[in-house]
Parts: C-alpha cells; structure tokens; sequence
C-alpha cells in the first residue's frame, strides 16, 4: 500500500449499530459502544409511522424492479383515507460523502433534498382507523429512479394524503453499483465476538469423592448456549463466513465447567457452598463447545485477554499486583482456546472499551504482554486526537515507539451508528434492514472517495453483539462482495506496513469515566489477591482453590461490567466475602481457663477447620505475659487437620510460681510467619509448683538483682575516674 493510500485508510468500527427507519433516536455517547444502551424513543412529527421490511435487490446493478414492502401505523386518534405510498430518491452525488448520508439519516420531515415522489409508481393505502396499522408493498423500475452511476443514494419512503401533505415517512439508502463499475475493493475484516459477563464464582463445592464443582452466580449461560440462544446463534452465523472470531477464554473455561458438573448458587454471591443446586446446562455447553470447533476450523481466531479486562480502568488504578495476575491469567487463556478449538489463536490482541487509547492504557497492555491494540485514535475531545501518524489522526495501523501496533478505526461512523441503537440490538427485520443498508451506504461512499487506493476496512462490533446486529453484518458484507467492492481479509492483513506514530496522554470522554470501574473496586480486588495468597500457604492442596479464585479476580476486573456499577460491586463482593469466610473458618476456638498443676503440664487448643480439605502450613504459638512464672516449653507446634474437622494441639507448659497467669494463642502461617486469624486470650492457673521450684524461681530472681547491682556500680566508678 502507498503512503497516500494509507493516510486515507478506510476503517470503520461497527458498535453497536443501528437506525432507526422513522427517524433517530436521542444520542448516546459513543463512549458506551461496549455496553447495554437504551435509548430514547423516537419522536414522529407526523400521523403516520413507516417502516421498511424489506428491500430488493440490496444493491441496484442493472435494470429491472426495485421491490420495497413494509408496514404503516396511524398513531393519531383519527381515520385516515385516500392516502398512498411512494418513494422519493436524493439527487444523484447528494450522498457521496459520509456527512450527506448523516444528515439524510437525520432529517425528520421532508425536504427538496429527498427529490420528487417518482410518478406513476405509487401504492395506494387502504383506509387506516385510529391506531391501525397495515402492510404495504411498491414496486418501481429502476429506470425511473433518475440513478446516475455507482453511488449511494438516499432513499425516502412517504405515506401522502390525497392533497399532497406528507402524513408519514422513513429513511433508507439505496447502493447503486452497476455491472462493470470496476472500482478498487476494500478490503474487508469482520471482527466476531463471543463474549459475556462473568457468571462463575469463586466459590466451588467439594463432593464425597473429593471432585470439586465450581458454582455459577446463575444458570443464563444455559439459555445463551442453548438452541436459540445469543451465543449459539452467532455460531451458527459465524460458520463458514470469512469472520475473525474473538473469543474471550473465560467463555471457554465457563463452558467446560458446565459439561462436567456445576451448581449453581441459590444467592448469587454466596460464600456457602452448600447454597447451591445442580446446573442443568451441561448439555447445551457442550453443544456449543462442539458447534464451535466446527465454526472456527481454518478460521482466523484472537484469544482475547482472559475475562477481557477493563485496559483503561486498570491503567489508571496503575496496581502492579493486578497486572501480575492477569498476564498470568492470558498466557493461560490462550492455550485454553487453542486446545478447547484445535486451532493456533492469535495472542496479544487489547481491545479498550470504546476504542479509547491513550499513553496510559496502551502502556498497561504492555505490561499484559498485549501489543495490538484496536483503536479509535481520538482523544477525550473532537479537537484534540490521543493517536497521531504523520502529524494528524490516521486510520490504519500506526506502529508505536513502544513496539506494540495501534489498529484505528474510524471513530465518527461508530458515534453515529451507536447513537441509533434501539433497545433489542437489531433485532426486527426493519432495524436490520436499515442497518444493512447504512453499511453498505458508508463503505460504498468509501470506496468513490478514493475510488483506486487500496485500503482496508475493519468492522468492530460490540462485545456482547446481538444476533440482530450479526445478521446485519454478514448481509451487508455478502452484498457489498457480490457486487464487487468488498473484499473478504484477514486481521493480519490491515496490520501490514503501518506508519509511525506516537500516543498523547489525556484524559477521557464523560461517558468512558463513568462507566469505568471505580478505583476502590480495583484496590478492594488487589487486596483479595493478597488474602488469596495467605489462604493458599495453609492449604494442602490449593491448586483448585487458588485457581478458581485467581480466575474470579480477573473477571472482577472485566470490561463486561461496563455499564453495569451494581453487578461489578456484587460480583467482586461475593469474592471477598469467599476469601473471608474461607480465611475465618480456621481459627482458635476459644476458652476461658486452664489449670496447671506442679512444675510442667500440656495445655489443649483446639483448631477449628471449616475448610473444604485438609489444613497445612500452619503452627501454633503460645506468648505468657509472666514468663518467670509460667511459659512454653514449645515454641512452635505444627497444626495439621482434616477438612471440616476440629483438631486439639497439646502445648507444654513449664511453671515455676503459683498463681494466674495470661496466656495468649496464635496460628501462624509457617511460610512467611505472619499471624492469622485473631489471637485468643486465657488465664492458666498455676497450683501445686514444688518448693523447690519456687525457690529456684527466687535464687534465679536474686542473681538478676545482684548482677544488676553490680553493673550499676562498675558504671558508677568509671564515671568518677573520668
């Protein structure tokens, strides 16, 4: 590829996309490309509402008829009669250029930009009662559409009445691409999601025969994984198209959980295990896992990082603690995907939450040993960009002085398409309609922008992408193929010779702040991963347990919380309190005196362990606070139990004087000596020492004092020689 041709590089990011046919819906913030939206209804000046159910053909190559059907709704609380339906076509060349098609999409009344209705093609429209609706169908020949060449035009659907006034009308865009137009093709990536929020907890549930079974927070994945359901679906969308899957492993390791037995808890964050039930999902799971290998076989495939953290979020808490762990958890991750698929993913892929990447979060990517990263190369504000190649924003991959490879896309086209999201994700035939048609509108003016460039083009969906919005996809990338300027690529490909370049620190947008995890969140999951740690030394085999929390405290951290402040504090509170409940169950059970009789004795302790196996790692002090009359013989005595069990530790005791004595019991972790749990506190009454001992214990007393006395004199006459 020429430099030229890259400083216009064409790539555009598909969030979650979609428009409305009878007109926008209120903004949204393209900040929240990757999380749930609901948006505003639409207002409607007129009567009548238009919607568009089909279009055919998709794209115009030659002559013949353009079919169009859909439905219109009297909204009004009056009859409506004599009306009909026609269709209006903007002036040839009014939407070459990507700000024409937003302002066709926004316009919510009738203007002489849309054109004149073509004459003697119309649909007459049966009466229509108050709140009625009806379908409608018009058929118009191509060659009185008034087309001038490849473009994309804008199309208007109008329900008129009988004296000329607009009652209702929708808005599309109609490609024209005819046989023989032999532009350059850009070259097309589909990013494929496949992920979720996090469902498995920490928490897991060891059976009679000493197998452990992870609990789920819920049983949604079985609905998801299911026929029907999101993620079976996109499947079966994804098979056998020219797609890049990305494919969060957690999804994976949730789905092998599932086949081989899980429970689910009754209280989702629980820290009792016994609170669950049996999961009913091991089969769709496996018919997931098994659709899926299929689907990817020879397919280009990422390994997202595992739980898809929230890259910004952690760059700005900035604890090397979490990056410790989830570079940890990556490098599992991916050959997690590689031996559940049998395919060689691609690795080190960062995907930050709405394509914002600035100094800080492409740093921390780094650090996750992450160096591609998708991007929309725009900073906190429109004037000021955080990715610059060449002196200005580029789209295109732009390598970094870092070593890692920025891949931008173009962040004004995802704004626009994610500010028409409806609630449903494209989920009716006409909201896929207009979102196909969008598509193909866009990358064909694309195209006539630099109509001989080669250059490459990148479709980014949302993380958790509906069916609807797949379907659109796959649509608009098949009929922009068959007609001859889409061309099917590879990921790799739009990584090829990219420009230097540099990233800007700033801030980010409003909506990105908000929707970030808060920075007391990140701490509260980094301290757990120091409790986790001190749980693992007493364990004797911690394997399970620490690999299912580890797992737990990087989903706490996942962009799938985005959006969502009250799952991520839930969620991240039932670790904490696994890891609390876990650490509280071995502890010192507590008694309030003992009776020591003559000069040496054994003093029981009891150890409760509450645990789900054996107790390790662990020993036991004892600290008098009047060792001249009573003390341990033994510093430390080792502290073994089996799980659910308590265990009683005899400790020697010597005494040396009658009378009480406060004593103090202490577990202790044998590998670093650090306390744990809380203390417990006693009296020893000590009865019945010898007299002899007691007059050791005072002979021993006297000879302190006099060595003593003596230090003091000596240290009095060097002071009166001086």
């Amino acid at each position: 590829m020429t430099a030229g041709a890259r400083a216009y590089g064409w790539t555009i990011a598909v969030a979650v996309a979609l428009l409305l046919p009878g007109g926008p819906a209120t903004a949204a913030p393209a900040a929240f490309a990757d999380a749930p939206a609901t948006p505003a209804r639409a207002s409607h000046p007129y009567p009548l509402t238009v919607e568009l159910r089909s279009l055919s053909p998709t794209v115009v190559r030659h002559d013949g008829d353009l079919r169009i059907s859909g439905t219109v709704k009297n909204t009004s609380g009056h009859r409506v009669t004599g009306a009909h339906i026609g269709v209006r076509i903007g002036a040839a060349g009014s939407a070459d250029t990507r700000g024409a098609l937003a302002d066709h999409a926004a316009r919510t009344t009738l203007t002489r930009a849309d054109g004149a209705e073509v004459a003697a093609h119309t649909a007459r429209l049966a009466r229509l009662g108050a709140h009625a609706g009806r379908r409608f169908e018009l058929t118009v020949p191509v060659s009185g559409l008034g087309l001038d060449g490849a473009g994309a035009y804008p199309l208007t659907v109008t329900a008129t009445a009988a004296d000329g006034r607009v009652l209702g009308l929708t808005r599309g865009y109609l490609p024209a691409y005819p046989d023989g137009t032999g532009l350059e093709r850009l070259r097309t990536t589909v990013l494929w999601p496949l992920t979720d929020v996090p469902h498995m907890e920490a928490l897991t549930r060891r059976t009679g025969d000493g197998s452990v079974l992870p609990v789920f927070r819920d049983d949604a994945l079985t609905a998801a994984f299911g026929p029907g359901g999101r993620l079976r679906r996109l499947v079966e969308l994804g098979e056998d198209e020219p797609v890049t899957w990305a494919v969060d492993p957690d999804l994976i390791v949730q789905a092998q959980a599932m086949t081989r037995g899980y429970r689910v808890a009754r209280t989702p964050g629980s820290s009792d295990p016994q609170e669950a039930g049996p999961g009913g999902g091991g089969k769709a799971a496996a018919g997931w896992l098994a659709a899926l290998r299929k689907a990817v076989r020879g397919r280009d495939v990422i390994a997202l990082p595992y739980a898809d953290p929230d890259l910004a979020s952690l760059a700005r808490a900035g604890d090397p603690a979490l990056a410790a762990l989830l570079r940890r958890a990556s490098a599992t991750g991916t050959a997690v995907v590689n031996r559940a698929l049998g395919v060689r993913a691609r690795a080190g892929v960062a995907w930050p939450a709405g394509g914002m990447l600035d100094a800080g979060t492409a740093g921390y990517a780094r650090r996750l040993g992450l160096d591609t990263m998708l991007a929309s190369g725009e900073g906190p504000d429109p004037y000021g960009a955080a990715l610059v190649a060449g002196g200005a924003t580029d789209d295109g991959a732009v390598a970094l002085d870092d070593g890692g490879t920025a891949l931008t896309y173009d962040a004004t086209l995802a704004s626009l398409l994610f500010r028409s999201h409806p609630a449903g994700g494209a989920a009716g035939a006409p909201a896929r309609l207009a979102l196909r048609q969008r598509l193909l509108a866009e990358t064909l003016t694309a195209v006539r922008e630099l109509p001989y460039a080669a250059r490459d083009l990148v479709l980014v969906p949302p993380r958790r992408m509906p069916v609807g919005v797949g379907r659109a996809l796959l649509s608009a990338l098949a009929a922009g193929q068959e007609a001859g300027w889409l061309e099917p690529s590879r990921f790799g490909d739009g990584l090829r010779a990219p420009e230097a370049g540099e990233l800007r620190d700033g801030g980010r947008p409003a909506g990105l702040r908000a929707t970030e995890l808060p920075p007391e969140r990140l701490a509260a999951v980094a301290r757990d991963r120091r409790r986790l740690r001190a749980l693992a030394m007493v364990l004797s085999d911690a394997q399970a347990t620490v690999a299912s929390v580890r797992a737990a405290l990087a989903r706490s951290v996942s962009t799938g919380w985005r959006g969502d402040a009250a799952g991520a504090r839930a969620y991240q509170e039932g670790v904490a309190r696994y890891l609390t409940a876990s650490i509280a169950s071995v502890r010192l059970v507590p008694k309030s005196r003992v009776v020591v009789t003559g000069g040496s004795a054994t003093i029981p302790v009891t150890v409760a362990n509450g645990l789900q196996q054996d107790l390790t790692g662990v020993e036991l002090r004892v600290f008098s606070s009047r060792p001249e009359r009573a003390r341990a013989v033994d510093r430390a005595v080792d502290v073994t139990a089996s799980r659910a069990v308590s265990r009683t530790v005899r400790v020697r005791v010597s005494a040396h004087a009658n009378g009480p004595v406060r004593l103090t019991a202490q577990l202790y972790t044998r590998a670093d000596g650090r306390p744990w749990g809380a203390p417990m506190a006693f009296t020893a009454e000590v009865r019945s020492v010898p007299s002899g001992a007691v007059a050791f214990v005072a002979g021993g007393v006297g000879l302190m004092v006099l060595a003593a006395t003596l230090r003091l004199r000596s240290a009095r006459r060097r002071g009166a020689r001086r």
